[in-house]
């Protein structure tokens, strides 16, 4: 005699599976460490403040 299987639970297990191999992509896709976007943001900090300290004041 065989076994019951459910097929409720290998259909979720399934999507499951697909869930996370989209999570997967999407981290190697978009997915940045704590430490990549500091650096980012204090680079454009960086940037922005070399731009105002070379701005000219027009004398009005």
């Amino acid at each position: 005699m065989s076994t019951v299987t459910n097929l409720n639970r290998f259909r979720k297990e399934k999507a499951r599976a697909e869930r996370r191999a989209e999570a997967d992509g999407n981290a190697v896709k978009f997915g940045r460490t704590k430490a990549q976007k500091a650096l980012e943001e204090a680079q454009t900090a960086r940037a922005r403040a070399t731009l105002d300290a070379h701005r000219r004041d027009t004398p009005e």
